[in-house]
């Protein structure tokens, strides 16, 4: 992968690629972490030149939901979305709903030439959900029980 995006095969970006891919929607503090239980001595500049590096090199997706720090994925090359959960943060990809890149067409362009739409939806997970159903009922102002 690393020959096939003209950048050199190091240790470290094979250690960053894989820790990509062993984590979707990673944020650079946990890459650092899975980095450094390989490479003890890979230093934190030297993992953000790694995630440069890859991203530019279309080997890596950088993504930033609102409210969040940057996070990163390994899945490229296809027009794909983000759902988000509002309680905990995780995040799930989502693939387009119809056709090859419906996105890509707006309804008024501006005038702009289009080759990437980034959708993010906003919700509240299954775990969170389940585990706001087992939260037991408080008393509120308002008389309920």
């Amino acid at each position: 992968m690393l020959r096939g995006g003209a950048l050199r095969v190091t240790r470290p970006r094979l250690a960053v690629l894989a820790a990509v891919h062993a984590h979707p929607h990673a944020d650079t503090a946990s890459i650092f972490g899975a980095v450094r239980r390989e490479l003890p001595v890979v230093s934190h500049q030297a993992v953000y030149d790694v995630l440069a590096a890859l991203t530019a090199a279309g080997l890596v997706r950088r993504i930033e939901p609102a409210g969040s720090v940057a996070r990163y994925e390994a899945r490229v090359g296809d027009n794909h979305h983000h759902v988000v959960c509002r309680s905990c943060g995780a995040i799930a990809d989502v693939d387009c709903a119809v056709g090859e890149s419906p996105c890509l067409t707006a309804s008024d362009d501006r005038g702009f030439s289009i080759d990437e739409a980034e959708v993010t939806y906003w919700g509240v997970c299954p775990e969170c959900v389940a585990a706001a159903d087992r939260q037991p009922y408080e008393m509120t102002g308002e008389g309920r029980a």
